[in-house]
């Protein structure tokens, strides 16, 4: 491994994002560098960009974006919230309970953090507050709660990590010491997030029974209705329908996570015009125009990511970092610790999906050499890179929940705190019991 090559690829990386630069700038610059280094001719550049967008699993990314912001615009998203509400409203703590459910559900149509955190929290926050809990409180649970975006599947940084790990394979080594891993797909990354999810979802129940009870907000008025339960479940039978439909042909094998966000756009479609009635065209471009923009951005980082973390490839430097872990400690505890805590820190400085490009390239052989699955490696990384959502300084779930509340982001990250110590013992579970990620695809046949 050539020593100058990584401080000039990490301190020419580093160096720019401290004096500000967009992270897509601060990658492209510093791989540019490197290759320029290297004597690779910069055309090199070019064409892996080119080959990072040429997948056909990539399709899903916008679609899926789409779908999301149809959803919202087609009154999906206020039909489950709805359901939400009546589950759990009466209970102790029981608004904010609903709250976390519901961005449970819609988790299962946006496959985004901060596009569930904006969709639950413009309802949520103000009733919460007419109920008598303070708006940081309900500002901080339904940033937390949001980051279950990105966990519960059909997940856009789901997409990401199956397209950065499956032209990783496992070194010799660690094949030859614990046998051959399984390959990486995005189906099974969908499968394998279920199950995490609503581990992460009653951790954050938990959590949030506990503050409520000591702070005293009770549920509703109302007592617990299975009639209204009912009723409220018929008036959202199509937004129910929703995720079973999209994830049940995922995980049926009927079509694949590509087609699932094409049917998900047009069953969105016929629903919001034909049956519900409340979407319209207007509404249809400005759903184009948000997908065209966050799909351009998140293109523009896998361009330059790609680009990042093959070079780190090509010379090693994966290789280096795992054979320097396990020289201090070769305990799966001790590593997982290490791992997760390295995680947390970089979610609180750098947006998912990059950290995500670049990250797998560097942090997967480490799990190959510890015989760690990938799959269960990939959801662990995903829950632990949500709790950056809700945590200073780029904490996005932070910025919309104090958008819409009012309430500083200072007075909801310290009211976060409780919520992310629940998410990460959450996670530790995750980490430690690995058939929690894996028994639903094993016993799907995958």
């Amino acid at each position: 491994m050539n020593g100058l090559l990584i401080e000039i690829l990490f301190g020419s990386f580093f160096g720019l994002m401290l004096l500000g630069a967009p992270i897509t700038v601060a990658l492209g610059v510093s791989a540019l560098a490197s290759m320029l280094y290297l004597g690779d001719n910069p055309i090199k550049m070019v064409q892996m960009a080119w080959s990072s967008v040429g997948s056909f699993p990539l399709m899903a990314l916008p679609s899926f974006i789409l779908a999301g912001a149809l959803m919202e615009a087609a009154g999906l998203s206020r039909r489950l919230i709805a359901v939400a509400e009546t589950l759990a409203g009466s209970f102790t703590g029981g608004l904010s309970a609903a709250t976390i459910m519901a961005c449970l559900f819609f988790g299962a149509i946006s496959g985004s953090g901060p596009a569930t955190t904006a969709a639950v929290g413009m309802l949520m926050i103000p009733a919460m507050a007419r109920q008598g809990y303070g708006r940081g409180y309900a500002a901080s649970v339904t940033a937390a709660a949001g980051g279950l975006g990105i966990i519960i599947p059909p997940s856009i940084p789901m997409v990401i990590y199956g397209i950065s790990a499956m032209g990783l394979q496992a070194p010799p080594a660690a094949v030859e010491a614990h046998g051959t891993f399984q390959s990486v797909s995005i189906s099974k990354m969908f499968i394998a997030g279920f199950l995490p999810g609503l581990v992460m979802a009653g951790g954050l129940l938990i959590m949030n029974y506990i503050r409520s009870r000591m702070r005293g907000f009770h549920g509703s008025d109302k007592p617990f209705s299975l009639r209204e339960v009912m009723c409220a479940s018929y008036r959202g039978f199509w937004a129910l329908m929703a995720p079973i439909v999209i994830l049940g042909g995922i995980y049926s094998g009927f079509f694949t996570p590509t087609e699932a966000a094409i049917v998900a756009i047009f069953y969105t479609l016929v629903v919001g015009a034909v049956i519900y009635r409340e979407l319209d065209l207007k509404m249809v471009v400005t759903a184009l125009e948000t997908t065209t923009w966050l799909s351009g951005r998140v293109l523009m980082v896998l361009f330059t990511a790609t680009i990042f973390g093959r070079i780190l490839v090509e010379n090693d430097v994966p290789g280096a970092i795992a054979g320097g872990i396990l020289s201090l400690t070769d305990n799966l505890y001790l590593i997982w610790a290490m791992v997760i805590a390295m995680l947390l820190i970089v979610g609180m400085f750098m947006e998912t999906l990059a950290a995500i490009m670049i990250l797998v390239p560097v942090m997967l052989p480490v799990a190959y050499m510890m015989g760690i699955d990938p799959i269960h490696f990939g959801i662990v990384m995903l829950c632990t890179l949500s709790v950056g959502f809700q945590t200073p300084p780029l904490g996005e779930n932070l910025f919309i929940a104090s958008g819409i509340s009012g309430v500083s982001i200072e007075r909801i990250s310290l009211r976060a705190i409780p919520f992310a110590l629940a998410s990460v013992f959450a996670i530790f579970v995750i980490a430690a019991f690995p058939e929690i990620s894996l028994w639903l695809p094993r016993a799907m046949g995958y």
